[in-house]
């Protein structure tokens, strides 16, 4: 189904390093994929050749400029199809990884390639403002992922609640992400946060992405995260 010494190629590009059992396992990941894809709408996408690079190497190639500590604690918020949580948890089966979505259909997939490929994950059904205030999730976590298209503003709202003091939210964006870093600022100071870095970086397709790291310096306020149409109509 996929390419795979393409995947460890690329991988490597970014050291990150595959074994051939992890090879096998994104192997079955993408004709899992791909094969529940023509019941639900799970992602656009519909080649391996694409799946390979804008989901599993776009993925992976945020190990190559995170550091996420032996048995960090990472939920991926918003996680879709599973991604990046699921391929993170693939190359580092260390990280303890909770899988946040508010589409039970999704969670359902997430569960069949749990099972199918061996992983350890919590799945989690709720929307992301909502489990940002439950107490077994908030400031729970050393590291919250989110690869949604939603503005950095809106995104840390919905992000920065799971992740404990001293932990990092990382957001990742496509090349154009200056002006949403400077509207985001005042967000990442109310909700405890600061941006310590921004990694750009090229897939192999040529695709500009940029990493933006945000430490968590101070507990999020209790009134953080707020409903979902007020973040949404007065982003912070």
């Amino acid at each position: 189904m996929i390419d795979r010494e393409k995947l460890k190629a690329y991988c490597e590009g970014f050291g990150v390093l595959l074994s051939p059992e992890q090879l096998d396992q994104f192997d079955g990941y993408c004709r899992l994929l791909l094969e529940w894809n023509k019941k639900m709408n799970l992602t656009a996408i519909r080649e391996p050749e694409e799946v390979l690079i804008k989901h599993f190497v776009d993925s992976l190639a945020l190990l190559g400029f995170a550091e996420l500590p032996q048995g960090a604690k990472l939920i991926d918020v918003g996680t879709g199809a599973g991604f990046p949580g699921l391929p993170l948890k693939i190359a580092r089966p260390d990280l303890r990884l909770a899988l946040l979505d508010s589409l039970k259909k999704r969670l359902t997939f997430l569960q069949a390639v749990c099972g199918t490929l061996g992983l350890d994950a919590d799945i989690i059904h709720s929307r992301a403002e909502d489990g940002g205030k439950l107490s077994g999730l908030r400031q729970n976590f050393d590291a919250a992922v989110s690869r949604a298209v939603a503005p950095l503003n809106l995104l840390a709202e919905y992000c920065l609640p799971f992740v404990r003091v001293g932990g990092i939210f990382l957001a990742a964006k496509g090349p154009q992400v200056k002006e949403e870093l400077s509207q985001a600022e005042k967000a990442f100071q109310l909700l405890g946060g600061r941006a310590e870095k921004t990694t750009e970086y090229f897939l192999p397709d040529g695709s500009g992405r940029t990493l933006v790291t945000v430490k968590k310096e101070r507990a999020t306020p209790a009134l953080y995260p707020r409903h979902g149409s007020k973040i949404a109509k007065k982003p912070l």
